[in-house]
């Protein structure tokens, strides 16, 4: 099975209980979000529904694109700064 790798960050690492993930291929983005949000439960659910995601880098902008194999999603929820 090919896969992605998925990098948590901030908050989305507290909800996760991990630093990193893989997930298949192919996910859109809510198959991505289902994926995750069954595996780790509804904290880190909420995470996501508010979250941003960088495939390699660039903004995960349409939700209906798969993600290719081999690729990097970095998890990066709300910051909240001072």
């Amino acid at each position: 099975m090919e896969s992605v790798t998925v990098r948590y960050f901030a908050g989305a690492r507290a909800a996760a209980g991990r630093t990193s993930d893989a997930v298949p291929a192919g996910l859109d983005r809510d198959g991505f979000v289902t994926e995750l949000t069954r595996r780790h439960g509804d904290g880190l659910g909420r995470v996501l529904a508010v979250a941003s995601f960088l495939v390699d880098g660039t903004v995960w902008h349409d939700r209906h694109a798969p993600l290719p194999a081999g690729a990097t999603v970095d998890v990066l929820p709300p910051f909240a700064g001072g």
